[in-house]
Order: C-alpha cells, then sequence, then structure tokens
C-alpha cells in the first residue's frame, strides 16, 4: 500500500541475510521510494498476502517443504492480482517459464542481481502492473456497455460480415450468435435500395450519424432503426455500429398521425355532407315537383328527370357512406380470441379464395390472446382486408399469409398476400375517402377499416412492393392491460 509516495513491497524468503542485501541495495539506489517487510515462511506469508497491504511481492522460489510457485497459486485461489517477483536459482529456465505461466510479472536469478538491475526491474513491474490494472479497468468498463446496453451494438470487419454484437442486439433481431456471424450489415436491411448509399457512408470520414433505416428481423418483422456507424480500427478495418431500436416510438407517432389524419377527415366528411345534401335536398324536391306536375310533352323530359332523380340519390348514398366510414359509432365490445375472429374472417372469404385457388397460410399463437371487440365490425374489418389481397393475387398462383403474435400488452395480426402490389405514391393514399384502384370501389372500405381499427384502440400498417404483394400489419391491446377491460 502506498503510503507518503513510498511503495511497500513485502519480501518473502527463509534466508534473513538475502533480506538485508536486497533492502541495502534498495537503500543504495532509491532510499526514499521503497519500503521493504520480510517474513521468513512461507505460512506467514500467506497470511500477509491475505492482508493485501502491499504494492508488490518479492518471492523466493524456495521455502522449505513449499516453492514460490505455490505462492503464485495462493495469488490466484484468493482471486488477488498483484505483481510478484519471483526469485531463481541461476540457470532453472523451466521454473522461470513455469513461473510466468503461474503468473508472475517477472524473475530475477538471486546471483545476478545488484542495485540498479533490482531497482529497475521493481520500478518496470509496477509500472507495468499499473498500466495492465488500467487496462483491464477500462476493458471492464467497455465490456459492461457492451453487453448492458440497451441500443443494438456491431461490429462489423472490411467485409461488412458481423463478427461481434451483444446481447441487446441478438435478443432485437432474434438470431442465435453463430447465424449473426454468418451474416452480413446489408443482410439486416429490409430494403435494398438504401444498402449501397449507407455503405459507401460508412465507408466516408463521417460514417453514418443519425440516420433513419428499416431493419427486418430473422422472424420477418420490421424494425424502425437509427443508426451510428464509423471506423472503430483503422489498421483492423472494423467498423462500430450504435443502433437504436426506434419501432415502438414510430409506432406511435404514427398512430397519433393516424387519429389526428382521421379526426379531420371526419370534420371534412360532415361537412361535405352538410354543404351537399342540402342543395341536393332542393334538387330532388324539384324533380319531384316536375314530375307531379304538366310539362311540355317531349320524349326526353322524363328520361332526363330520371336520370337527375338517379344521380341524386346515388350522391345522397355516397355522403352517407361517407359519414358512416369516418363516424365514431357505438361498440358492442366483448372478450374475443384473435385467433377466432381471424378464423371466422377466413370462413367468410373462403368462397372467394376457393374460386381463385388462393393459398391459405396460418400461423396462430398459441394460446389465443383475449381482445375487447365488436365481432360484427372487426369481422368486417379483417374481410376488407382480406378481399382487397384476393383481388389482388393471380388466380392460382395466389398466397394469403395469416399470422398473429403477442408482444409485451398487445397482440398483432399480420395478413400478407403475394399481389400486385401498391406503389409508394398509392400507398400514402390508401386510407383516404374515396381513394381506389378498382373500377366499380367506392374507395371507402379500408376507410371504415381504419375506423374500426382505430375505435378499438389500435394500430393498423401497411407495407408493400410493387409487382410482389402487401402486407397489413394490425395491433390491439390484449384485454385487461392498461385499462382496456
Amino acid at each position: 500500500m502506498t503510503t507518503n509516495g513510498k511503495k511497500h513491497i513485502l519480501m518473502i524468503d527463509d534466508d534473513e541475510d538475502d533480506f538485508f542485501l536486497v533492502n541495502s541495495l534498495l537503500q543504495d539506489i532509491s532510499p526514499d521510494q521503497y519500503v521493504l517487510q520480510w517474513v521468513s515462511s512461507y505460512k506467514e506469508g500467506l497470511l500477509a498476502i491475505e492482508a493485501r497491504a502491499h504494492d508488490l511481492y518479492l518471492v523466493d522460489y524456495r521455502l522449505g517443504a513449499y516453492t514460490g510457485i505455490d505462492v503464485l497459486h495462493h495469488f490466484r485461489n484468493l482471486g488477488y492480482k498483484a505483481p510478484v517477483i519471483l526469485f531463481t536459482g541461476k540457470g532453472d529456465y523451466h521454473i522461470d517459464k513455469e513461473a510466468m505461466l503461474a503468473g508472475a510479472s517477472d524473475y530475477l536469478v538471486k546471483s545476478e542481481i545488484n542495485a540498479a538491475l533490482l531497482e529497475r526491474a521493481i520500478r518496470y513491474t509496477l509500472d507495468k502492473f499499473s498500466h495492465l490494472l488500467a487496462v483491464e479497468k477500462s476493458e471492464k468498463r467497455y465490456f459492461s456497455i457492451f453487453e448492458k446496453s440497451n441500443d443494438l451494438i456491431l461490429l462489423a470487419d472490411c467485409e461488412h460480415k458481423i463478427v461481434a454484437a451483444n446481447p441487446a442486439a441478438l435478443n432485437v433481431l432474434k438470431y442465435e450468435e453463430a447465424e449473426l456471424y454468418s451474416s452480413h450489415l446489408q443482410g439486416l436491411f429490409a430494403e435494398e435500395a438504401v444498402i449501397n448509399s449507407f455503405l459507401d457512408q460508412l465507408c466516408s470520414e463521417e460514417g453514418v450519424v443519425q440516420k433513419e433505416y428499416v431493419f427486418r428481423s430473422k422472424s420477418g418483422q420490421q424494425l424502425d432503426v437509427m443508426i451510428n456507424a464509423s471506423l472503430l480500427d483503422e489498421k483492423k478495418q472494423l467498423y462500430l455500429c450504435i443502433i437504436q431500436d426506434i419501432t415502438a416510438r414510430k409506432r406511435k407517432e404514427r398512430e397519433k398521425q393516424q387519429q389526428e389524419k382521421f379526426a379531420i377527415t371526419g370534420r371534412i366528411a360532415r361537412l361535405i355532407a352538410h354543404e351537399v345534401r342540402n342543395p341536393l335536398t332542393n334538387i330532388l324536391l324539384a324533380v319531384s315537383q316536375l314530375k307531379t306536375e304538366p310539362v311540355a310533352e317531349t320524349e326526353d323530359t322524363t328520361l332526363y328527370l330520371d336520370i337527375m332523380e338517379r344521380n341524386c340519390h346515388r350522391i345522397n348514398h355516397l355522403v352517407t357512406e361517407l359519414l358512416q366510414s369516418t363516424r365514431m359509432s357505438e361498440l358492442n365490445m366483448l372478450p374475443l380470441g384473435l385467433n377466432v375472429l381471424v378464423e371466422k374472417a377466413l370462413q367468410l372469404a373462403a368462397d372467394r379464395m376457393q374460386l381463385s385457388t388462393i393459398t391459405v397460410i396460418e400461423e396462430m399463437c398459441e394460446p389465443d390472446c383475449m381482445i375487447l371487440a365488436d365481432e360484427d365490425k372487426i369481422l368486417i374489418a379483417f374481410l376488407n382486408i382480406i378481399i382487397n389481397g384476393i383481388e389482388a393475387m393471380k388466380a392460382g398462383e395466389g398466397k394469403l399469409t395469416v399470422r398473429t403474435w403477442q408482444e409485451a400488452e398487445k397482440v398483432f395480426v399480420r395478413i400478407t398476400d403475394n399481389g400486385s402490389g401498391i406503389s409508394a405514391q398509392n400507398l400514402a393514399k390508401l386510407f383516404e375517402p374515396f381513394f381506389t384502384n378498382k373500377t366499380k370501389g367506392t374507395g371507402l372500405g379500408l376507410t371504415a377499416t381504419q375506423n374500426i381499427i382505430l375505435q378499438h384502440k389500435g394500430t393498423i400498417a401497411v407495407d408493400s412492393t410493387l409487382g410482389e404483394g402487401t402486407t397489413f400489419l394490425i395491433g390491439f391491446p390484449i384485454a385487461g392491460s392498461n385499462g382496456v377491460e
């Protein structure tokens, strides 16, 4: 233990003359730097070591029935790391090697010791041990950060192959360690279009700084991530990627945007209904009056009046549908199994799927998760999505995949088709009233679906690739969680 700037050294040696020699050598060359304490036996040495009161230990190899190697083993058994210099005899090279393997910091041949050699060995050993201690402390700190960080940490080599991953990365990405280490960074991206720009930026001087991407886990789940990545070791060409999983945050942002957008849509719908229905009612009254009063006889008069009346009724019907698709209606909420609801919706669409020879793949979670739902409304929502998928797929080639699973206090259903897909431009308008690609569609089906899901405190998101297919992801709170009763 260092006191008053002096280093405390314990010498374990059964020859007192050797102690006097070593002490005099130290006092000659550095009288104010070291305090030397001596014990003459193996047992006394063990007791002194257990006190852990010294900065360095000088240990003779021969200690009666014991050896200095036994002392080194005692250090290891205690879990006590300290610098030890072993005194050996001339020519005992196998002992010197054994001593270093047992944990000795250095060794000195007794017959060759002089003041300069002794002081130099002690000073170098203390400096080396202090440096190793600092490195070990630093390694432990960074290893702790690596192991316990909630962020995903990946190391990749010059070929962008993943060579290290912390537990958070393995947990979030759903990979086994060996599987991930046989993967490359680019294999984690959900969108191939951004991979080249990411790798180019990664290899630039700045690296990748606070940029959002979409990953895909091994199970196929999409993850919103924020990446900071840069070259860690230029010599070894190692890249460090620190990745935040922002999926939950982005989901909440999208949920908020959906709610706000839907509220605005509802207000616009009510305004349109008010502004359209008033003049529409007047037109219908006028047409009705014209039909009951004698008018100039022409062959087209009745035809034109019928056209006016028929289209007025059509407009009125569309306004009613718009209001219904955007209005929060009263729900008959009951605890129901999500799998049961999905199965019922699939049964309702069974005839259509049979006609188009659609293959259905089901991956249902066990046990079934209960949600609070209005059965009729939820079936309408699921059926709208399933029918859209059926109509987007080619007859005989269609594959509809339905999967349910639980995450924390939410349960999800993912409905995927391998149909024609939706362009990015149209994807942004998908839930807007009257938006449709169908020749005879009103464009209100998915608006109503969104309304139903939101009324159930759920979320709905869509992902699509043109020419490959579309995925709808719907989430509900589990019955009994977060105040859902």
